[in-house]
């Protein structure tokens, strides 16, 4: 029995629904005797109805009729009142006719008594909430006109919730479907196409409208977008549609559009029954876990419900927050936070023998170009490379299933030491998986949507503070892709590489920065002219556009249309991982000179695109000779031939365009970083 904590309301609720319960059995039984009941009948009804009422009522509460609030009553409330009168129905002639032989009822009565029933008690819900929002029009007339675009199950949704509040008033709706144009939906008026916005909205004085459509893909954000735009209208738009129609999101989340919503792109597609077998029931590492995409990862992992999962991070308050996180989301995942560095590899050996991860997520990095190109070149190269390598010994090692690597767009002909360094690990895995099988899968995209430093927080915040906008160059290019789409589309490679792969995901087309910049300040209410956008020259080490593929790689289709494979390329000698090894080893710290020159000789496609006087640390001594000293390095080998091994790239060569001196900045404003690869 479903009981209630009751109420005075309920009570109220029960003792209505009794008293139509009665007045119904009376009203059947009046109209069966046309309304001349005699003694005898009399007597029947008085004798029948504690018993009618008992069962009625019981079903009632059985089927938690009081469980809803009248001013929501909706057609589940409907369905339940059906339900609950319908098994009345069959148990109350079978009562009766075990009590006195059914005391001479008649039996079209039993037809009767429960539609009548069923009508009364919906009336009396319906006619309530018709009441309370009627009660509510005229505040909701003193509220904001708005439009919603689209006539379906969603908008159906919005127009009851936005009925309930006071803060909207729903003036029309419009729906591509002209077939519709003209009815109603929800007591609303379809007033045309999504193309008559500007015209349908200055005849309401509406500024406001709500993108209500179940299926709101990229491409039709981006057209709403703009029809919005050209009538000056503010769009607004729900973060799930579909959850709004099951009630997990409310209508007082309705914002404004963002960047990201016209950026994002279609859902992404995912083996399920693949990723859950690579996953489910195993010991799951991630490097980097509190980072943007470690995190995502983490998150990604716990879905299909690993055995536990050891995020290592070196933050510790990136790692409170991302343990934090998956607690609360998937409180029946083990989560083991691991406080640490992946260069320890005494320490990673440990973690390794006490928890025996079976798949390795490396998501660990220094990512942001400007510092790495700055005075921190050697520890990049420590802790990009140096710290692949430390996790890829230990994890082949203890012989893991997977072992998938988050690389970036920047390794592919680097003009900077953060591509270089990533790049240079790329090259160690492939070595690896040569030597000894050590199952990599090297994953490789794009900027992404939101992470920590990227470009589009920092327009916000250029945006929030008065401007201006700087942006190094009007040509300049990037690949953008959420946070979410790009770590499914990790864990999707992750389950079809084999070992020795590198994939690359589907980024779409590259966006100008320039065209981002422009449409931030439009959608925050601004003109160029009050907020105005600098240029400010290309940065060290930064290119015009970003590739995906080196020039001597060529890509192959996959199962999956937003992921491609490219070709295997010969990795490097043994000659060149011992040289590379003992590099990578060395005491350090070096000067950044000295770390470009000897980058340029472990990875042949490296052109730095800038080489100024920096140094890692004060006093930091070269690798040989003094700062001065303009020959390449001695290395702790001689140079190898990788590029007759693993690339047909002429070092003396430059690859990708040339990004040119930087020039300095006028005005100290904070400087876009536009990489926003992989933590």
């Amino acid at each position: 029995m479903k009981f209630l904590n009751v109420n005075p309301r309920t009570f109220v609720a029960m003792g209505h629904d009794l008293i139509v319960s009665a007045l119904v059995w009376t009203f059947t039984f009046s109209l069966r005797w046309n309304f001349e009941l005699e003694q005898t009948t009399q007597i029947i009804l008085l004798q029948t109805l504690p018993a009618v009422l008992a069962v009625q009522f019981g079903c009632f509460v059985y089927f938690g009729l009081y469980r809803g609030i009248w001013r929501y009553a909706s057609v589940h409330d409907l369905k339940l009142i059906a339900k609950a009168v319908g098994v009345s129905a069959l148990i109350i002639p079978i009562l009766l006719l075990l009590w006195r032989n059914g005391l001479g009822v008649p039996r079209s009565l039993y037809f009767l008594n429960p539609l009548l029933l069923i009508l009364f008690m919906c009336s009396g819900r319906l006619l309530y909430r018709w009441w309370k929002e009627k009660s509510a029009w005229p505040q909701s007339r003193q509220s904001q006109p708005v439009l919603l675009l689209g006539a379906g199950n969603a908008a159906l949704t919005l127009i009851d919730e936005l009925h309930r509040t006071s803060g909207w008033f729903v003036v029309g709706l419009l729906d591509d479907n002209r077939n519709k144009v003209g009815r109603q939906l929800g007591g609303v008026r379809i007033l045309g196409s999504w193309d008559q916005l500007e015209q349908v909205a200055r005849d309401c004085n509406c500024q406001h409208a709500v993108l209500a459509t179940g299926t709101t893909d990229h491409a039709t954000r981006r057209r709403v977008f703009e029809l919005c735009e050209k009538a000056h209208v503010k769009l607004l738009v729900i973060p799930d549609v579909h959850e709004l129609m099951s009630g997990r999101v409310k209508v007082s989340q309705i914002r404004h559009v963002q960047v990201d919503d016209l950026l994002g792109r279609d859902p992404v597609h995912l083996d399920i029954s693949g990723l859950r077998h690579m996953l489910a029931g195993k010991s799951v590492l991630v490097t980097g876990g509190g980072g943007s995409i470690g995190s995502e990862v983490c998150r990604q992992v716990a879905r299909f419900e690993p055995a536990r999962i050891i995020v290592i991070e070196m933050n510790e308050f990136a790692l409170y927050q991302v343990t934090e996180d998956l607690h609360a989301r998937f409180p029946a995942v083990k989560v083991v936070p691991i406080l640490g560095d992946i260069k320890d590899e005494r320490r990673l050996i440990e973690i390794f023998v006490r928890y025996e991860p079976r798949v390795v997520f490396h998501a660990a990095a220094y990512k942001h170009v400007p510092i790495l190109e700055r005075d921190n070149a050697w520890q990049a190269v420590r802790n990009n490379a140096h710290g692949t390598r430390v996790v890829a010994d230990v994890a082949a090692r203890f012989e893991v299933e997977k072992f998938v690597y988050i690389s970036t767009d920047k390794a592919v002909n680097p003009t900077n030491v953060m591509g270089a360094t990533k790049r240079l690990a790329e090259m160690i895995l492939q070595y690896r998986h040569r030597l000894n099988g050590l199952p990599v899968v090297i994953v490789r995209f794009g900027n992404v949507l939101g992470s920590s430093g990227s470009v589009i927080p920092k327009f916000r915040e250029q945006i929030d503070r008065g401007g201006p906008i700087t942006v190094t160059h009007p040509e300049i290019t990037r690949y953008f892709m959420s946070i979410p789409e790009a770590t499914q589309l990790v864990l999707q490679a992750g389950h079809m590489g084999r070992g020795g792969e590198t994939f690359v995901l589907d980024m779409g087309e590259p966006i100008r920065i320039v065209d981002l910049a422009r449409t931030m300040i439009r959608l925050s209410g601004f003109s160029e002219e009050e907020i105005p956008i600098e240029f400010t020259g290309l940065r060290a080490g930064e290119k015009l556009y970003e590739e995906l593929l080196a020039d001597n790689e060529k890509t192959l289709p996959t199962p999956h249309q937003k992921v491609r494979v490219s070709r295997p390329i010969e990795p490097p000698g043994s000659g060149w991982e011992v040289g590379a090894r003992a590099w990578l080893e060395s005491v350090g710290p070096y000067r950044d000179s000295e770390v470009r020159r000897a980058l340029a000789q472990w990875v042949p496609e490296y052109q730095p695109a800038m080489q100024p006087d920096y140094e890692s640390i004060k006093g930091g001594k070269p690798l040989t000779g003094s700062a001065a000293d303009p020959s390449p390095p001695t290395l702790p080998m001689p140079r190898p031939a990788v590029a007759a091994a693993g690339s047909d790239v002429d070092a003396a060569t430059t690859v990708g365009p040339p990004a040119g001196p930087a020039k300095r900045r006028r005005k100290p404003k904070a400087d876009p970083d536009t990489h926003i690869g992989p933590v």
